[in-house]
């Protein structure tokens, strides 16, 4: 089964990432601006072809990424194309519409597919409140009760479960976690948990505290899109907190998956059905999205970034500095990128 979940993950990552380029390149040509290639996939062309634009339309290697290369991204690069076609010199608009394209694109994908898994299967959405607490686990130990509403984890409020649950992963002192919960007759009380540990399937050990959320199904047009925009900006949020938690340490990098992780979770998912499947291509379009927006270097948000000084300053950014920023920022990218890999392939062990 493993070739079959191969093929399956590089056709989710590669529509993620055809989807993402798409809107960049589309922008691109619509506003004039020179287009020397479009690649799906890094590394060593496996595939290509030159259509009547002249655009060389590639397949590469590696399915962990794409790039529509236009000219001038930066500066002005090429002394055959003329100025008007080079993406420094377009209204800043344009630019400002072409970098952002690609994350728009993998937005519209992602609430397009959690709209459309609603409305056919239904939408399961686990709440704060605990439906069941099982008999003799961590949970029941220390005092949390079934119906029990969690409204906060260490002190982080929580208004639903997707951000809750990354609270879960934050660093606590003697593995104990501090629930605040609204019990059934209204009192609010603050619960010590220590979860028991126990392996998983990889031999690693794992947090367990014995509780099992209360669901709600949304079901009907109204229903789907509520549940599409709402888990939307559930996993946006989870996300923001994921990334604050590595920026202050709270979170370890080893939490991070690579590419390794990814074929390991849509493996699994395959076992649940394509509902399973939809979904997790929705997540990881809104994890793409959210990741390349932000501002940092080599990033379409890194570029959007020096746009906005560029704005606020009336004068463009020094070339120079600008693609050594970039070059840096995809240096370390890289970086991490193994590192995470390397972790990935020794969790498989």
């Amino acid at each position: 089964m493993w070739i079959v979940s191969l093929i399956l993950f590089i056709f989710i990552l590669g529509i993620i990432i055809l989807v993402h380029e798409f809107g960049h390149f589309i922008t691109a040509k619509k506003s004039g601006v020179f287009i020397y290639e479009f690649s799906i996939g890094m590394g060593p062309v496996i595939f290509s072809h030159k259509g009547k634009d002249g655009i060389y339309y590639n397949i590469r290697a590696l399915p962990i990424g794409g790039f529509v290369q236009m000219a001038g991204e930066v500066y002005e690069d090429d002394t055959k194309i003329p100025k008007e076609k080079f993406l420094c010199n377009r209204p800043w608009y344009q630019r400002l519409l072409i970098l952002s394209a690609g994350v728009i694109n993998n937005f519209l994908l992602a609430l397009i597919l959690l709209f459309l898994l609603a409305i056919i299967w239904g939408s399961n959405v686990a709440t704060n409140k605990i439906a069941k607490v099982e008999v003799d686990s961590a949970a029941s130990k220390a005092g949390l009760k079934d119906n029990d509403e969690i409204i906060a984890i260490n002190g982080h409020k929580i208004s639903n479960w997707d951000v809750g649950q990354i609270y879960l992963y934050y660093k606590v002192e003697n593995n104990t976690y501090e629930f605040e919960v609204k019990h059934e007759n209204g009192e609010i009380q603050k619960i010590k948990v220590v979860p028991d540990k126990v392996k998983n399937e990889n031999g690693e050990e794992q947090n367990v505290f014995g509780i099992n959320l209360n669901t709600e199904n949304e079901k009907g047009l109204w229903g789907s899109i509520k549940y599409a925009f709402t888990k939307f900006g559930n996993v946006i949020h989870s996300m923001a907190i994921t990334i604050g938690g590595l920026i202050t340490g709270q979170i370890s990098v080893n939490n991070l998956s690579g590419p390794v992780g990814i074929y390991k979770v849509i493996d699994t998912s395959m076992q649940y059905g394509i509902a399973q499947l939809i979904y997790i291509t929705a997540f990881l379009c809104i994890n793409v999205g959210f990741i390349n927006i932000l501002p940092f270097p080599a990033f379409d948000g890194g570029h959007i970034f020096f746009m906005i000084v560029e704005k606020i300053k009336g004068s463009p950014i020094n070339a120079k500095f600008e693609s050594i920023c970039n070059m840096v920022g995809f240096a370390l990218l890289m970086i991490l990128m193994i590192y995470i890999t390397i972790q990935d392939i020794l969790h498989l062990f």
